[in-house]
């Protein structure tokens, strides 16, 4: 799951632009792909004058805080791809408008996260397409953990 919690001025984003924002992050993981349903995003108002960067007051400054559990990022290269994917989807609502901001993701173990009950099926695997079908967490068999598609088992390689 990401959960983005976006701590903004009052004001700074209608109803429709919550909505839009929303849907743009969630499309973005989408094209992963993982379910819809896994991405949370949370909007916190900060009133005018409880704001500080560097101990200077700021009214407009934006703070976007992701943790991701669904995936990991392998590598510095993904990592900086996905960090500038990530500012392409939140520009148009902070850098087009005049705000600051900063985006931080924190990537929490897998195998700590459940939903509705149920612990997320593997990437790729039967139950996760399902779910990806579905938008929705279910239960899910032991064969269902296996990938999706065909695969080939194979002898191992020794030498």
């Amino acid at each position: 799951m990401p959960l983005w919690k976006v701590y903004h001025p009052s004001g700074a984003f209608s109803g429709e632009d919550k909505q839009e924002l929303a849907e743009q992050i969630t499309n973005v993981y989408a094209g992963v792909p993982i379910p819809r349903f896994y991405a949370v995003v949370i909007f916190e108002e900060v009133s005018k004058g409880n704001c500080f960067v560097g101990g200077v007051r700021n009214d407009k400054f934006i703070r976007f805080k992701v943790e991701q559990i669904a995936r990991t990022l392998p590598g510095p290269i993904i990592r900086e791809w996905w960090m500038r994917t990530l500012d392409e989807v939140i520009a148009p609502f902070v850098k087009e408008r005049g705000f600051d901001w900063e985006i931080s993701i924190d990537e929490t173990p897998f195998d700590l996260w459940s939903l509705q009950g149920e612990l997320p099926p593997p990437f790729e695997s039967i139950a996760e397409k399902r779910w990806v079908a579905e938008n929705k967490a279910s239960p899910y068999t032991y064969q269902e953990k296996l990938p999706a598609g065909h695969f080939l088992l194979s002898p191992g390689v020794t030498g």
